[in-house]
């Protein structure tokens, strides 16, 4: 299973937000901490904001911050969220399925459960537990945070 560029900027940028969660946060500051395109994590705000995973605020002190609390956003929503309903592989797409193999293939069963167990091991994450206590981290995001919260 591969992970795209949109949902690993969607967590990267998610992480920001939560080690400097006392402030708005500027796509540009995002990009330049995180390397990421102004463009891509353009895409990406709009969509997490659309998701409700973010509060956004236009003007000239405009910024972004979180609009959930980051132990109530689970990481394995935000990847459903954004990967969508992709097939995993071709047996999987209604539209695009050419195999012939689909209506006896045992393998088809297998990807469908280790996809289900995919994304059941990342609902047991949340946003804060990836940032809080992880000191290396802060560090690379924001010097001298703290999780006190």
């Amino acid at each position: 299973m591969r992970i795209t560029k949109r949902t690993n900027i969607a967590v990267r940028l998610l992480m920001y937000c939560e080690a400097n969660r006392d402030r708005l946060v500027t796509k540009a500051e995002i990009a330049d901490c995180c390397n990421i395109s102004e463009n891509h994590l353009a895409q990406v705000i709009n969509q997490l904001s659309q998701l409700k995973y973010l509060h956004t605020q236009r003007g000239r002190n405009g910024g972004m911050s979180l609009a959930r609390e980051a132990s109530a956003i689970r990481i394995g929503d935000v990847f459903r969220d954004i990967e969508g309903p992709l097939p995993i592989a071709e047996c999987f797409a209604d539209a695009d399925n050419t195999c012939p193999l689909v209506s006896a293939c045992r393998l088809r069963v297998a990807l469908s459960d280790a996809a289900q167990a995919f994304y059941a091991a990342l609902d047991d994450i949340s946003l804060r537990s990836l940032v809080c206590d992880n000191p290396k981290l802060i560090d690379i995001l924001r010097p001298q945070v703290s999780c006190t919260h």
